[in-house]
């Protein structure tokens, strides 16, 4: 069974593009077997790639606890010196608030002297959003705790 048109052809075992109406071939692509796909480019052949399933895997993401989300956000008010009235919630990024990377060490360093911890320089640089700060912040106490 095939598909035909000016511009191209296409059927099961194997399919073609087309640039433009001239007919000149761009590419070809032939599937010798399920999974199993081989290349042609202006006469040029490619080895062939095997296409693998993937297997969907789980992912699971603990969320922080609410109350250390609210208190995130209320220390990000305070070191960015931001108004009661601003909205700062988990979804908040950093450099949305207008904090820079100085501003970011020095929320850093507040969480660590609210919360008792101790954040490593890669944990604290790879954090943009209140969300990702609480989320550290409750997996560094449940850990500090065990």
């Amino acid at each position: 069974m095939g598909i035909a048109n000016q511009m191209g052809s296409m059927s099961v075992n194997s399919f073609s593009f087309c640039l433009n109406q001239t007919q000149t071939l761009v590419a070809g692509c032939r599937i010798s077997k399920p999974g199993s796909v081989s290349l042609s480019i202006k006469g040029t052949t490619f080895p062939s790639l095997t296409l693998q399933r993937r297997v969907p895997r789980l992912r699971v993401t603990c969320a922080a606890k609410p109350e250390t989300v609210n208190k995130v956000c209320d220390i990000v008010k305070k070191q960015l010196a931001l108004p009661d009235e601003s909205s700062v919630s988990g979804e908040s990024k950093f450099a949305a608030l207008g904090a820079d990377s100085l501003d970011t060490v020095e929320i850093v360093m507040g969480l660590e002297e609210a919360f008792g911890i101790s954040v490593e320089e890669e944990s604290a640089q790879s954090i943009t959003t209140v969300q990702e700060a609480a989320d550290m912040i409750d997996k560094l106490l449940e850990s500090k705790s065990a």
